[in-house]
């Protein structure tokens, strides 16, 4: 039995984890199937480490750095445990993947309030990153691994700020106009991202989006032809 790799992606808020436990039990509910997750960036030790540095501390990074950075999680996470997995012939499903570093980084630098108070010299440090080049590096990290299906859960940004509210990373801090651009940047990017994808309307209960997901999955693996968004 052949491996499958599922990723989801979107903006914080869209419902992600909750969406990666139900499709994991649906998963082990059809003929036994194992199922692996992990999260992106994270997922191992040196992932883990990763993912601490970047979203939990007040360090500036340069978006070089960062971009990087998040290439050299998820480098591990293929090697270790990602491709292992398929390779077993189980189900593999990763909360974010390369998606959404090209889409964050292509994002990255710093909000108008820090733009205004830097000094000019950093204003390079505020340049977008080519997503072209973001998409390239990231593939070559991966070792070439994409998913099978991304599903795409699309949310208002303001929506996401809503549910987001109290907890915010430090990406999410950055404001409703920077996540208003991560959003278009998705839709903008997702197909993009190699194999089948969906985007979902992550405005819908979750029990409505564990349908349409599982709705998506059933599509794929069962057409001869890959899945494809066009809406």
């Amino acid at each position: 039995m052949s491996g499958f790799f599922l990723t989801l992606d979107g903006i914080d808020g869209a419902g992600k984890s909750t969406l990666l436990d139900g499709l994991c039990q649906w998963f082990r509910s059809q003929k036994n199937r194992v199922v692996t997750h992990t999260r992106d960036p994270g997922g191992t030790s040196v992932g883990g480490e990763i993912r601490r540095l970047m979203l939990d501390s007040d360090l500036r990074i340069h978006p070089r750095t960062e971009a990087t950075l998040f290439m050299a999680s998820r480098s591990e996470m293929v090697a270790q445990i990602i491709q292992p997995a398929l390779d077993r012939g189980e189900v593999v499903i990763s909360d974010r993947y390369l998606l959404s570093t090209v889409v964050y980084q292509s994002n990255a630098g710093l909000s108008r309030k820090d733009q205004d108070s830097d000094a000019a010299a950093n204003a390079t440090s505020n340049l977008p990153l080519s997503t072209t080049d973001l998409w390239e590096i990231g593939r070559w990290a991966a070792g070439g691994r994409d998913p099978d299906l991304t599903l795409l859960l699309d949310l208002p940004a303001d929506v996401s700020m809503r549910r987001l509210a109290g907890h915010p990373d430090r990406m999410e801090a950055r404001g409703l106009e920077y996540m208003q651009r991560v959003r278009q940047s998705f839709l903008c990017e997702v197909s993009r991202a190699g194999g089948a994808w969906k985007v979902l309307d992550a405005t819908l209960t979750p029990e409505q989006l564990l349908v349409q997901a599982i709705q998506s999955v059933q599509e794929l693996i069962h057409s001869s032809s890959p899945l494809r968004d066009e809406s």
